[in-house]
């Protein structure tokens, strides 16, 4: 039997058609809250720290160790995020490699994972520094 014009082979294109976007929305309402997480992170950062830098204002936040881990690692997940390379000393002084401990330091795995994100590609990024207005370039 002949696939070429049946109905069968027009149904499988349609349903491959809205599977791929399907997917393609998803990336694209994963990226823009991304941005917009990254965004509220900068912010509530530049208002702690009186700095008007994002980078600057979310590294001073890591420093902090009067802030909690998880607000700590929160600016290492979002300076990875963002991969302006003024962050990777102060990411790489935290980074030891061991194994996490949560209850005492920043968290090993967040820290590789923005130090990797600052020196490759981030595909995701594409999409939240277009759409998402007041973010850093």
């Amino acid at each position: 039997m002949n696939l070429k014009n049946t109905p069968l082979r027009r149904i499988i294109f349609f349903v491959a058609l809205i599977g791929v976007g399907m997917i393609f929305l998803s990336f694209l309402a994963v990226s823009i809250q991304i941005g917009f997480s990254i965004k509220e992170k900068c912010q509530l950062a530049q208002e702690a720290y009186k700095n008007n830098d994002c980078v600057e204002a979310l590294i001073d936040l890591i420093k902090d160790e009067q802030k909690t881990l998880k607000e700590r690692n929160g600016a290492v997940w979002a300076l990875g995020q963002l991969q302006d390379k003024k962050a990777l000393p102060v990411l790489e002084k935290y980074y030891t490699g061991e194994e996490c401990d949560h209850e005492k330091y920043l968290c090993q795995h967040e820290l590789k994972k923005a130090i990797n994100l600052i020196n490759g590609f981030n595909v995701s990024a594409l999409v939240w520094r277009k759409t998402i207005t007041g973010m850093p370039k």
